[in-house]
């Protein structure tokens, strides 16, 4: 696996990339409810299946919090928050952590509207990836995207992400398998 130590705490200029804390809930509570109309169309949803009962209901943040904090340390997730300027600004993960011959992962993200375009998410997302490479000597990440989200797309291609090719109904986003596209970085430095 890895060295990594939990919780992480990356930092640049005025960003800082933070694990949830409890303390963090009146921020979060703010940011998510003054964006839900902007983050519903990009919000992954649960599938139904026939015969499965569905909890249609979100986590707590308090089990949120304490799922986090558990994948990080077991280092299949690193799920932190961005802050920019002392404000919680919106959230950033690299899930899907898998070692061994593949040695990859997936990024997402999303960001408070107010704080959309300012090159934030580009530097949050250099800053895991950087981490990804040099701290967990990952090979590949992932960055899989709506062909619509042209926001996201422009931080993919600017943190230096290929476009690699098209992924039909990959994620149930917003009550529908969606299309997506993957971009990808690899890690010039394992062979």
């Amino acid at each position: 696996m890895t060295n990594q130590r939990w919780p992480i705490l990356l930092h640049q200029a005025d960003i800082t990339l933070a694990p949830l804390r409890l303390r963090d809930k009146g921020a979060w509570d703010r940011v998510r409810s003054s964006n839900r109309e902007w983050l519903t169309p990009w919000e992954a949803t649960l599938p139904r299946i026939s015969g499965e009962k569905v909890a249609n209901k979100l986590p707590t943040y308090l089990s949120m919090v304490l799922a986090h904090n558990k994948e990080g340390r077991a280092g299949r997730t690193i799920s932190l928050a961005i802050w920019y300027q002392g404000a919680m600004v919106g959230q950033i993960s690299m899930g899907g952590i898998i070692y061994g011959a593949l040695r990859g992962a997936h990024i997402g993200y999303w960001i408070d509207s107010a704080y959309a375009n300012r090159g934030i998410v580009t530097s949050a997302v250099e800053m895991l990836t950087q981490y990804g490479f040099e701290q967990l000597h990952l090979h590949r990440i992932e960055i899989n995207l709506r062909p619509e989200n042209d926001a996201s797309r422009r931080v993919a291609e600017k943190s230096g992400y290929q476009l690699e090719g098209e992924r039909p109904r990959f994620l149930h986003i917003d009550g529908q398998w969606r299309d997506h596209l993957c971009f990808v970085r690899e890690n010039p430095n394992i062979l």
